[in-house]
């Protein structure tokens, strides 16, 4: 089954180069956003939950996580989330709170959330009132979701936290998800997931309150939900399915970059992909997969991924790599490139998140180093960027002018007004000159 993997062995100077290489991008992208048949479903799903509400949230965690519930049993209660935050392994415990005050101290550094004023203009931040966060819930208990988002609202002043995530651990949340929301003092959890929790955050219903802004990882189906009530609510970024571009020369180590590339595509669906200008490399590696990803306990799942999302592509030279790689716009971008990586880095545009040296592997940001592991995917770190404290606040701009500053701008102010045919506006201004 692994020597399938020869198939993922991709030369740029091969005819079909681009053809491959559109091929590739086109099928990351579509493991994240779909239309057709699904699109209608979603549509299905966004008017019962607008229409129905509670009702129709409970039976579509009845259809799609198979528990049925009440709507009065959503929200988990103080007690659970108490006892869940007793039972957990004290060591567990004293990391997560080191990962708290790691990414509560980077979100702080970054923070620009302090009012400004300038001669007649300023500008005032408020943090959203109330948000709401998703946290997946069906392959594995992320708890790391919840200090990656959370804590980057907190620091930004948020008064409302919400975790919606799926009942997916003996017809609830896991613990350690609901132990780090109590370590957290989050106390608004609903064992609920997928579109249903999105539309029920948006639209709000008897159980649960709307929010204002709905940020977290997930599947296609979340983050197409999440992008249907764009415009109602706010969102973060399109976070679906996981993926890395790894950029590595031969002085990188190909066990490694191949672990890296395997962390990835066993998200299932998960995208992993090598550009190298090392043929060397690549065959290294390609052997790496192949004998690191019989190891696995889902082999056969991560090996189709790799199939579907998966490349190992060498270049000739490193301008190359580097225009593609901009391109490909990554959620995560690792640099294995001895002492050019982080010259490298700074000639990438296009990413979610950069990793630079042999020992930045993206498990470091996505449990530890402080910047938040929800990034855009599917090519959409193009124009998203990654989740951080200053996504939790919005802007209002100021402006105060006296008689004398208006008298010395009216003309110009008029002028350009009456240029677009609005009397009304150049009048409010000349009025005012007037008396």
């Amino acid at each position: 089954m692994a020597n399938e993997l020869d198939k993922i062995l991709i030369k740029h100077d091969q005819p079909d180069f681009d053809k491959r290489f559109v091929e590739i991008r086109t099928a990351v992208i579509r493991a994240t956003y779909f239309g057709g048949e699904k699109e209608q479903q979603l549509n299905a799903i966004l008017n019962e939950i607008t229409q129905r509400k509670d009702e129709a949230v409970a039976e579509f965690t009845e259809k799609f996580d198979g528990v049925k519930l009440a709507p009065e049993q959503f929200r988990i209660s103080e007690a659970e989330l108490q006892e869940a935050h007793k039972a957990i392994d004290k060591k567990l415990l004293k990391s997560i709170r080191q990962a708290i005050k790691n990414v509560k101290e980077y979100q702080s550094k970054i923070f620009i959330g302090k009012d400004k004023s300038f001669k007649s203009t300023g500008i005032r931040y408020t943090p959203i009132k109330r948000i709401g966060i998703c946290v997946p819930g069906a392959s594995a208990p992320l708890p790391s979701t919840v200090i990656m988002t959370a804590v980057p609202a907190q620091v930004a002043g948020v008064k409302e936290i919400v975790v919606v995530s799926p009942p997916r651990y003996k017809s609830s949340i896991h613990p350690v998800i609901l132990a780090t929301c109590k370590e957290l003092k989050i106390k608004e959890v609903y064992r609920i997931g997928g579109a249903q929790a999105v539309f029920a955050l948006e639209t709000g219903t008897k159980t649960i309150p709307s929010v204002d802004k709905i940020v977290g990882p997930g599947n296609a189906w979340v983050q197409m939900a999440k992008k249907k009530v764009l415009g109602l609510v706010g969102i973060d970024s399109i976070a679906g399915p996981s993926e890395v571009l790894i950029i590595a020369n031969k002085s990188a180590n190909p066990a490694w970059v191949a672990a890296d590339m395997l962390s990835q595509a066993e998200h299932n669906p998960g995208s992993a992909v090598l550009f190298t200008d090392s043929e060397k490399l690549a065959l290294e590696v390609l052997a790496e997969l192949k004998r690191q990803v019989e190891e696995l306990g889902r082999s056969k799942e991560t090996i189709d991924c790799l199939l579907g999302f998966g490349a190992i592509v060498i270049f000739s030279k490193i301008a190359e790599i580097i225009h593609y790689a901009n391109l490909f716009a990554a959620e995560h971008l690792q640099i294995q490139y001895g002492k050019q990586s982080r010259k490298i880095a700074t000639r990438i545009k296009n990413a979610g998140a950069i990793f630079i040296g042999d020992y930045s592997p993206v498990a470091v940001g996505d449990y530890w180093a402080g910047p938040s592991h929800t990034l855009p995917t599917g090519a959409s770190s193009l124009f998203f960027s990654a989740l951080s404290a200053n996504d939790f606040i919005k802007s209002t701009s100021i402006i105060e002018y006296d008689k004398k500053k208006l008298a010395a701008s009216a003309d110009d102010i008029i002028r350009l007004a009456e240029a677009e045919g609005l009397d009304a506006h150049a009048r409010s201004v000349r009025i005012r000159q007037q008396g």
